[in-house]
């Protein structure tokens, strides 16, 4: 949840789509109950322990498809605080009186559902199996993903909690949807400061003020719109404490605010005015009705002899006197409304909450120990028996998915000076064999060769999913809703097994130099045989034999053109062939003039 008050509405407008190359070769931290939780809405239909496998395929894709370096992060002990909220939500969702609701004791936490931790822990053992880091937060898991972040160890957040950028985050990434162009929905601080003008003490106190995780209610009777535009008239440095001392019954130092910035306006008593100017009731402008019938108002673009132009419905005067009335009331508005947000947030008890600020502000660790955040190699054979056992996968089909993440490792290796010249210990580079454009971002498709004639352990293809019982009649719409990639190419030539996989341009380019530049010169010479082949066409040349001729080309019209109507002329006389002559064949009778065609037709 994060923030209340549709907190994501308010930066929607700052997101930016940003394309597949966003994260490669980057660090980013996923909040992996984020992906637990958002499978029970996401799914649809008959599927086994769909948390696994949308943890399997969307570390997948992160490893080979956007060529990122993944770091798990999972909830601690949730505070006191937190387990009230929880418990608080749960009988809001289910409809019971929340005045009854007994307060918790001090000190008192509440784990999760058993389900839940049930999954986060078969997604851990299946992170482990597949090399990736985990990090365990004493608390919020978006919190440490937002330290990581801040502290430049990861380059972004996965996370839905709007919270996060309270937390200190730079860069957060909502949504991910990577069959798209423009696959990652990315909110920057530095957008968010600049289009809103907010900074990170400024969004603690909307967050105290419309409730969080922590505090679901906030004030009541103060929603966002209120919150925002109250926050605004403080600075950043001081929003804090000046909330700290509204909760706690000080109003004067905030009316003393309010003076200073009536300042700049004069007071009744330092105009020499103490009333306002009379106003003409006709024509709206200073000076009175009899005044301006005498003389003509200065305002009025009228002669003498007439009198002032009658005002407009809606019509206000923009004098110097009016203008300065108009200010002195919009300040008073102003300052009364400051004032009645000032008593809601004085008669909330205990606001601001120390713990909840205390607590955004980062000033308890969010992790024990250091940072070890390294990336090993899948256990191939571990996996296979793992998603065996929970997600009844065939072998084959287990190692078939496995096969981008394990070719995007082996050339990070290969690049880094590796000698391990196979993969797996079974498939050689072979060549490239295209360049391929997807979703407007170019990879190149490698064929990977196994050199051996034993396929008995090659990697194949079940002839559906195992994991899904469909009805008929019914779209899967899983492959979509967990990211699932394209399955592998695969052929069998001269006895050997060939793999083909998609791999990023720079990485083979590291991986393998020569390889590319082996492709680009025989690239570039099919290019140049193929521009000699082709034969250069003239104008009156007709098309060479081979070649598919346009439909008019290739329908000849046999229609002769006729002006006239068969048998009878203009004049209505006898029909005059229009064969008479090879010389009208070669120039036909519609090109000739009007008076050359009725001597032709007469004659």
């Amino acid at each position: 949840m994060g923030v209340g008050g549709n907190f994501w509405d308010l930066l929607k407008p700052y997101a930016r789509a940003e394309g597949f190359d966003f994260l490669r070769n980057k660090r980013v931290a996923v909040d992996l109950s984020y992906w637990i939780v958002q499978q029970e809405t996401a799914l649809k239909g008959n599927i086994r322990n769909p948390h696994i496998r949308l943890t399997f395929f969307r570390t997948i894709n992160l490893f080979s498809k956007f060529g990122a370096f993944p770091v798990f992060v999972t909830d601690g002990t949730a505070s006191p605080l937190k387990s009230q909220a929880r418990i608080a939500r749960f009988f809001r969702a289910s409809g019971i009186d929340l005045s009854s609701f007994p307060v918790a004791e001090k000190g008192i936490t509440i784990e999760r559902n058993k389900a839940f931790q049930k999954c986060e822990k078969e997604c851990v053992e299946l992170l482990g199996l597949l090399g990736v880091p985990v990090l365990n937060a004493k608390g919020e898991a978006e919190a440490l993903c937002a330290q990581l972040n801040r502290e430049g160890l990861v380059d972004a957040c996965i996370t839905s909690d709007s919270d996060a950028f309270l937390f200190g985050a730079n860069c957060v990434i909502k949504n991910m949807q990577p069959n798209s162009n423009e696959p990652f929905e990315c909110y920057h601080m530095s957008d968010i400061e600049s289009g809103l003008g907010l900074r990170r003490n400024q969004l603690i106190a909307i967050s105290l003020l419309v409730g969080n995780d922590h505090n679901l209610t906030g004030v009541p009777g103060i929603g966002l719109e209120t919150a925002l535009r109250f926050v605004k008239s403080f600075s950043d440095v001081e929003i804090l404490s000046r909330l700290q001392g509204i909760g706690g019954g000080d109003l004067q130092v905030f009316q003393c605010d309010v003076n200073l910035d009536c300042s700049s306006i004069p007071n009744s008593d330092e105009s020499p005015r103490k009333t306002k100017v009379p106003h003409c009731s006709f024509c709206g402008h200073p000076g009175s009705k009899k005044a301006h019938l005498k003389f003509a108002c200065q305002y009025c673009s009228s002669t003498a002899n007439e009198g002032c132009i009658q005002k407009p419905l809606g019509f206000k005067c923009s004098c110097s006197s009016c203008d300065l009335d108009n200010k002195v009331k919009e300040q008073k508005r102003n300052e009364n409304w400051k004032i009645k947000v000032c008593r809601m947030i004085a008669s909330e008890q205990n606001f601001p909450n120390k713990e909840i600020t205390e607590m955004y502000l980062n000033k308890q660790q969010q992790y024990d120990g250091d940072y070890h955040l390294s990336w090993g190699n899948p256990k191939i054979d571990m996996l296979v028996d793992y998603l065996a056992y929970y997600l009844h996968w065939e072998a084959s089909y287990t190692r078939q998915r496995m096969f981008p993440m394990i070719s995007t490792i082996f050339l990070r290796d290969v690049a880094s000076n590796s000698k391990d010249q196979l993969l797996g210990g079974q498939y050689e580079f072979d060549s490239i064999q295209r360049v391929k454009t997807r979703f407007r971002h170019q990879l190149y498709v490698i064929n990977w060769k196994k050199p051996t004639c034993e396929l008995g352990n090659a990697i194949g293809i079940p002839s559906e999913d195992p994991d899904t019982e469909q009805e008929p009649g019914i779209a899967d719409e899983s492959t979509d809703l967990l990211d699932e990639p394209d399955a592998l190419q695969i052929h069998i030539r001269d006895g050997c097994s060939f793999l083909s996989t998609e791999e990023d341009m720079v990485l083979v380019q590291n991986a393998f130099p020569e390889k590319v530049s082996q492709f680009l010169k025989d690239k570039e010479l099919k290019e140049s045989k193929s521009s000699r082949k082709r034969p250069v066409k003239s104008e009156n040349s007709e098309s060479p034999r081979g070649v598919q001729l346009s439909i008019t080309s290739f329908y000849r019209s046999s229609k002769v053109p006729c002006h006239e109507k068969p048998g009878e002329s203009e004049a209505g006389g006898p029909k005059i062939s229009a064969d008479t002559s090879d010389e009208k064949d070669k120039e036909p009778i519609r090109n000739y003039s009007k008076s050359a065609r009725r001597k032709l037709l007469f004659d």
